[in-house]
């Protein structure tokens, strides 16, 4: 395919939405946990698959839409069109349930699944049957692939044995070469550079650093840019990055309260400690146990754990509601937020469809998830639960140890009392000021201002001497300690679930309707039926250990597929935080456990994993493949080519301040609140109430929920974004002026702006169009317009906006 340096603006504008209008991607989750208990509790009755009332059943989203006497019961997508929400909202006849009407929240819950497009979990493949009677784990559900042990596959034997670079390579070509296709050939070195630079630090390749990889041709030279990109401090901003995306960070819950009490406004800590602990490769088991438990874990020198304590934010950071009114239910949203992050992100399976019934395709019981919900609720993330007419406060936890605080606190209270004793001695020498100032008789029974002076001058010398207290005791005291919201043993204070215990299941999720109790646990498909008892603390630690054991496949098998994924686009599984029966089947999945099992001989090193990757010919493949192949494999799930991706949201603003010469590369801190700071994107402060503005526009992650694929839509305002705002105006100035200055002639320019944006040299006849666009813009006017039209041109170029 042709290099295109330019974009049809125009035709950029008449494209429609890409983005799929149909349910978003936790939809099905949505349906599981929100739409479902609501059906089977008050419509089954009536209007299931025995005798439906009406002939209406809703057993499924067919006779949902097939409906009963009065026609469809639902239209997706409109709900004021829906028979269904019409009933509900008890508008009109006839009205659902017929004794009494829903609450607002049910009727709103039920409203927002047709508008989302009235999802409905089926599969193609039939589902293992459930056993009958009490409920069991049959030995079909356990011999799901996800289930097994990672197995050791020795790489197989392939035709082309002069391809393979690493082993991983082997597992590709021979399922290639299966199906009578062969691999691409591999990138030009220039689109190779850009690609890893791109891919391993978010950022594009500097002129210099291009033209020295293709100028280096020892046999090593990739293996040595690979290298450096991963020491770069870029890296761990890169990936920290994709890794927020999975646990829904925010820097704010919500605008209006921004750095309030009930804000996580030291969210920002745990964004650093991310970046850093990926930039040193903290091996990811302890990167996974301590989000979990670091607070529960000793620190570096036996004290306290810091980093650990700073970790545990991820438990923080989830998205419940205010929670103004029903406490209660607040306290099992939280739980159920937790539970739902941690199995999602660390082992691919959505336990939290089991909150309200057992799970309808997976081997996940309700005993199984209130087993682990007893450990969320035996852990706070708040000091209390706020009072019903607000949301509850967050808590912010100091990190100094229980020793140094004992220090503090006497101080604190000598410097508290003082400061009573310094208003009380203020209002005294205001009021004997006062009366210094009349003739009148003093209420101190003295007459006349010069005998009320001597009693002035006392009291200020007094006021003086519990300033200079105040002050010394102010300077005694230790640095005021740095705070961080996270997580700490024990139920929330004052709460019913204060302290750690286990707790009953919930029926149909409701916290007014309870059963037995459940021992705190883990999911017993997984951990078996004969778990030690967690006989103290909440359970997070021993859930830390049991998420990184040798006996849990998970884990390792999750993380491989993500990393697979950020690389090529696409996981080994397409579902890589489902990898239950809804989910996909991995295209290769002894290549999954093989890279699985490496990431554990390596010491859990995501850096070690990056390197096999990069250094793999699949990796170095062009995005460009043989009809033939495109034909056979149109979506590449042979991964016999690269796949061409647009950037993200936060690299495309990075690479345009990048181009401009503006990027500040200052690391760590509170988020920034200006779209116009030239920090990196990481570093500008995401609101969850928020969904307006560049990164949603240009697909940023949804984070109210776990992300673990951003959509990728083309849209219209795309490109006038590009075209009109201030900011991509002002980079396409500030690169003008950097061309310029570059080069002496206009030739010389433009092959700089080229070498800047794109990595590589124009072609004769790009550099042609841009000369004659130069001389056909600048007529009378200035020379330096002319070039930042022409910049603000290549700015909007596929080629700067899409990596091959």
């Amino acid at each position: 395919m042709p290099r295109i340096a330019f974009v049809s603006l125009l035709s950029l504008l008449l494209l429609p939405v890409a983005a799929a209008l149909g349910a978003p991607p936790t939809a099905n989750d949505f349906f599981e946990k929100e739409v479902r208990p609501l059906l089977v509790e008050h419509c089954i009755k009536c209007h299931g698959d025995k005798k439906p009332k009406g002939g209406l059943r809703l057993t499924s989203r067919a006779h949902v839409l097939a409906g009963g006497d009065s026609g469809p019961a639902a239209v997706p997508g409109k709900p004021k069109d829906s028979l269904l929400i019409q009933a509900l909202a008890y508008v009109d006849t006839p009205r659902m349930p017929p004794k009494k009407k829903l609450s607002d929240r049910d009727v709103a819950t039920l409203t927002r699944w047709v508008q989302i497009g009235m999802p409905w979990p089926e599969t193609g493949a039939k589902a293992p049957a459930p056993a009958t009677g009490p409920w069991r784990i049959t030995d079909e559900q356990r011999r799901f692939w996800a289930y097994q042990p990672v197995r050791a596959h020795a790489p197989p034997a392939v035709k082309n044995s002069r391809w393979p670079r690493t082993s991983l390579d082997h597992f590709v070509l021979a399922g290639l070469e299966a199906r009578g296709l062969r691999p691409a050939k591999q990138a030009d070195r220039r689109t190779l550079i850009r690609r890893a630079t791109f891919d391993l630090t978010g950022l594009p390749p500097t002129p210099s650093e291009v033209e020295a990889f293709v100028a280096d041709r020892s046999p090593d030279a990739f293996a040595r840019v690979v290298d450096r990109l991963l020491a770069s401090s870029a890296y761990g901003e890169r990936y920290g990055r994709h890794w927020l995306d999975l646990v829904r960070y925010t820097d704010s819950f919500d605008a209006r309260g921004i750095g309030g009490e009930m804000d996580c406004a030291d969210a920002w800590r745990y964004r650093d400690w991310v970046v850093q602990a990926l930039n040193r490769d903290l091996p990811y088991d302890r990167f996974l146990a301590d989000q979990i438990a670091g607070d529960l874990f000793p620190g570096p020198d036996g004290g306290l754990n810091r980093d650990g304590i700073i970790a545990t934010g991820m438990l923080a950071l989830g998205n419940w509601g205010g929670g103004d009114a029903d406490k209660d239910k607040l306290l099992t949203d939280i739980a159920d937020d937790q539970v739902d992050v941690v199995t999602r992100t660390f082992l691919g399976l959505t336990v939290a469809c089991a909150r309200c019934h057992d799970h309808k395709f997976d081997p996940i019981s309700t005993a199984d998830y209130y087993g682990l919900a007893g450990i969320f609720f035996s852990t706070h993330i708040l000091p209390n639960v706020g009072p019903k007419t607000n949301g509850p406060p967050m808590m912010r936890i100091p990190l100094l140890s229980p020793l140094d605080l004992a220090k503090r606190r006497p101080h604190e209270q000598r410097l508290a009392n003082l400061t009573k004793e310094l208003q009380a001695a203020r209002k005294a020498a205001e009021l004997a000021s006062s009366f210094a100032a009349t003739d009148s008789r003093s209420p101190f029974g003295i007459d006349g201002r010069a005998e009320v002076r001597p009693l002035v001058v006392a009291t200020l010398l007094a006021l003086a001497r519990r300033e200079a207290e105040r002050e010394a005791v102010r300077r005694a005291l230790l640095p005021a300690p740095d705070f961080a919201n996270g997580a700490q043993d024990g139920g929330v204070p004052g709460s019913p679930h204060a302290g750690t215990h286990d707790v009953h299941i919930h029926h149909r999720g409701r916290y007014d309707r309870l059963g037995p109790v459940v021992p705190r646990r883990f999911p017993e498909v997984l951990a078996g039926t004969k778990q030690a008892p967690i006989a103290k603390g909440s359970g997070r630690r021993e859930l830390a250990h049991w998420l990184t054991s040798p006996e849990n496949p998970l884990p390792a098998r999750v993380m491989a597929n993500r990393l697979w994924q950020w690389h090529f686009g696409e996981g080994i599984v397409r579902t890589p935080s489902n990898f239950g029966w809804l989910g996909e089947r991995p295209t290769h999945p002894e290549l999954l456990d093989h890279l699985a099992g490496e990431l554990v001989r390596s010491g859990w090193s995501i850096k070690r994993m990056h390197r096999l990757i990069l250094l793999s010919a699949t990796y170095q493949q062009s995005s460009e493949a043989e009809p033939e192949v495109r034909e056979a494999d149109p979506e590449n799930r042979q991964f016999g080519r690269m796949n061409r991706r647009r950037l993200e949201a936060e690299a495309v603003r990075d690479a345009l301040l990048a181009a401009s010469g503006r990027l500040d590369r200052t690391m760590k801190g509170p988020a920034t609140r200006s779209f116009a700071a030239p920090r990196r994107t990481l570093y500008l402060m995401t609101i969850r109430s928020d969904r307006s503005g560049f990164g949603p526009l240009f697909d940023s992650a949804d984070n109210t929920a776990p992300v673990d694929r951003r959509t990728v839509s083309t849209v219209a305002p795309q490109a006038l974004f590009l075209l009109n705002n201030p900011f991509a105006i002002e980079q396409a100035c500030a690169l003008a002026r950097r061309v310029v200055a570059s080069a002496e002639t206009d030739t010389g320019r433009v092959k700089g702006a080229y070498a800047v944006l794109f990595g590589r040299p124009p072609e004769l006849e790009e550099l042609a169009i841009g000369l004659e666009l130069l001389q056909a813009s600048r007529g009378p006017r200035p020379a330096e317009k002319a070039w930042e039209e022409y910049c603000q041109v290549l700015l909007c170029a596929n080629e700067f906006l899409y990596v091959d």
